[in-house]
């Protein structure tokens, strides 16, 4: 697919899936009504717990206290009454605010989103699964604050916060604007599939074809890498703006993009070949051997004419090998890298 075709695929995809930023959601249930298999385990998969109000926060609830030092400013969140206090101090002096947004289901962390004065500031701490404590978000150490306000956290622009919502919640972005209103924390059916108020309507009577949603299960590899790539971040979001460095092992549709077995109009390597975006259970690492063994089994095409080598060591827990797992730092978390390829001792991270 030409880039141009890419980028246009791209963005019609995602209008359809933010079109109904002015609607209300259609609540899960009645996806349910017909889709029992894709909704039975949503509700509670990281993408539908990606955002929480700082009241509702299941992490802040559970540590109703937490405190961090940094240099000369020392933090801390408490929980008083239903919602947490996030304060900085600086010898007497203190400044506090309520933790407005909770971002991150919390597997690996959870960054928090603050208000004064009318602007948004990502917390300069987080907390941090893997320590089951507070410690600098990830590009905040290093920096050093001239002040509370600065001490506070990182002052967010519209744009970035139109964009952090609009990947952490559903029905929630209109231009660079986030609608409150009618916005819903987390990733929801409609988030992907788009608005499904006609599609609904037209099932009540007996006419789906004349609202049918995208059926987003045939797309190709690169379009799929496209879709989720939204948020996960495309190729060419990388390639062009960074990060490079193990900085971007997170973003898995760009690393998957740079290894040799990536065929760009073959589902075998398709995001949802893996992974079930509907309920996201952790797998063991023999799960994947399956997935692997489509293409490379005797006989097996990786495409219409390329025959994928089989592997001479072990044909069991293939991306313990193949796929390993970084740590980016400051993260407390081990990211496994989507760039399928033969590691070797000593080998460097690949950009």
């Amino acid at each position: 697919m030409k880039c141009a075709q890419r980028a246009l695929f791209a963005f019609l995809l995602f209008a359809s899936a933010r079109s109904g930023a002015a609607a209300e959601v259609t609540p899960a249930a009645v996806c349910a009504g017909c889709h029992r298999e894709q909704t039975k385990d949503q509700a509670d998969s990281n993408m539908a717990k990606a955002l929480s109000t700082g009241a509702a926060s299941l992490i802040l609830q559970q540590h109703p206290r937490l405190a961090f030092s940094a240099g000369r400013f020392s933090y801390q969140i408490e929980r008083v009454g239903d919602r947490s206090l996030y304060t900085v101090r600086e010898g007497e002096q203190k400044l506090t605010v309520p933790v407005a947004w909770a971002f991150g289901l919390g597997s690996a962390g959870q960054t928090l989103l603050l208000t004064l004065n009318g602007k948004w500031y990502e917390s300069r701490v987080s907390y941090y699964k893997a320590i089951d404590d507070l410690d600098y978000t990830l590009g905040a150490r290093g920096l050093t604050p001239r002040n509370l306000t600065e001490a506070l956290g990182r002052e967010t622009g519209n744009p970035e916060v139109a964009q952090c919502f609009g990947c952490h919640s559903t029905n929630s972005v209109q231009g660079i604007v986030v609608d409150f209103e009618h916005m819903t924390p987390g990733i929801l059916c409609e988030s992907c599939h788009g608005s499904a108020a006609k599609h609904v309507a037209a099932i009540k009577t007996g006419d789906a074809k004349t609202a049918e949603l995208p059926r987003l299960g045939k797309l190709t590899a690169e379009e799929m890498f496209e879709f989720c790539g939204r948020c996960h971040r495309t190729w060419a979001t990388i390639a062009s703006q960074g990060p490079l460095g193990v900085e971007n092992v997170r973003f898995q549709p760009y690393r998957l993009t740079n290894a040799k077995c990536y065929d760009a109009y073959d589902q075998r390597i398709s995001c949802v070949r893996c992974h079930d975006p509907h309920s996201h259970q952790k797998q063991p690492a023999g799960f994947y051997d399956s997935k692997c063994a489509q293409c490379h089994t005797a006989g097996a095409n990786a495409s219409s004419n390329t025959k994928a080598k089989l592997c001479p060591v072990s044909a069991k827990d293939c991306v313990s090998c193949h796929m390993p797992r970084y740590e980016i730092p400051g993260s407390h978390h081990m990211f496994t890298d989507h760039e399928i390829r033969i590691v070797r001792p000593g080998s460097s991270y690949p950009n």
